[in-house]
């Protein structure tokens, strides 16, 4: 183990010289934080962030459990209120959430559509990929706004996959987060913007802390990732998963991108030997 004092008083001084005790008499600890307050959260994030991707347990591993915590913490009236509010001065985001079109496709709803398009490719995913597009709050009802968004956020994620180019290995699912926070920033207010990307941040984090402890093989395309994930975000007309993709089926994967402003997709492929190089 290496030399503690190498860190020095002088350090310790410096950086906490302002710090103040501030008494309790709670028997368990409780904070300002609601989150650092959530005692199964505050295990998850710790786990999640310092732990490796061991062959026992899937890098994706915990992500509902993190998720449920963060849900269950939040202010959902408030988060309800902001979506109302966003609806009164956003006449496309109102159109968007009311209508409620979810893109739960079939491979039946999809078949026979010609190659290179949306269709022919949400089919290829559907039959020979191993993935499902319904991934998440599976089963959970459509009630309110709120509820839309979140399992419409799930539906779109891998047709986000598909019309970027940002492909479902480690580097690639980095960009794609990057790029929905920062269309995201750019397009709703701040705060609902916030409450759409708590779990996008979560993933961002415990990707980067175990780049830098573990898999410094991989730090150069993660850090490669977020800056093309922000240039692509940025130039997106409006978040992706506000697209009506029943529409576009028979669009070509280019003829999208032309339309919503996808632009520098990476080729196929480009990032594909990252998810071994975090795997151990």
């Amino acid at each position: 183990m290496n030399d503690m004092t190498q860190i020095s008083q002088a350090d310790l001084d410096y950086f906490n010289g302002a710090n103040k005790v501030i008494a309790t008499d709670s028997s368990v600890l409780v904070s300002s934080s609601p989150y650092l307050n959530d005692g199964p959260l505050r295990a998850l994030i710790a786990q999640e962030m310092l732990r490796r991707n061991g062959k026992d347990l899937a890098s994706t591993a915990y992500i509902p459990e993190v998720a449920m915590r963060v849900h269950a913490i939040e202010d959902t009236p408030a988060v309800d209120a902001m979506i109302a509010a966003e609806k009164e001065k956003n006449p496309d985001f109102k159109a968007w959430i009311d209508a409620r079109v979810l893109s739960n496709f079939t491979a039946d709803d999809v078949k026979g559509f010609a190659p290179g398009t949306l269709g022919a490719t949400i089919h290829s995913f559907l039959t020979d990929s191993g993935y499902q597009i319904d991934y998440f709050f599976q089963g959970m009802p459509v009630n309110t706004d709120y509820d839309y968004y979140k399992k419409e956020r799930t539906f779109t994620h891998d047709i986000e996959h598909m019309v970027t180019g940002f492909e479902t290995d480690h580097a690639s699912e980095i960009a794609l987060l990057y790029a929905n926070m920062e269309c995201f920033y750019r397009y709703f207010t701040p705060e609902l913007a916030t409450e759409f990307c708590r779990i996008y941040a979560f993933l961002a984090s415990k990707t980067m802390f175990k780049g830098v402890f573990y898999y410094p093989r991989s730090m150069q395309a993660q850090l490669e990732a977020i800056h093309r994930g922000v240039e692509m975000g940025r130039g997106w007309t409006k978040p992706l998963l506000m697209v009506n993709w029943w529409k576009h089926l028979d669009w070509t994967i280019e003829a999208i991108r032309e339309e919503y402003g996808i632009m520098n997709a990476p080729p196929s492929g480009y990032w594909a030997w990252t998810s071994d190089a975090v795997q151990d």
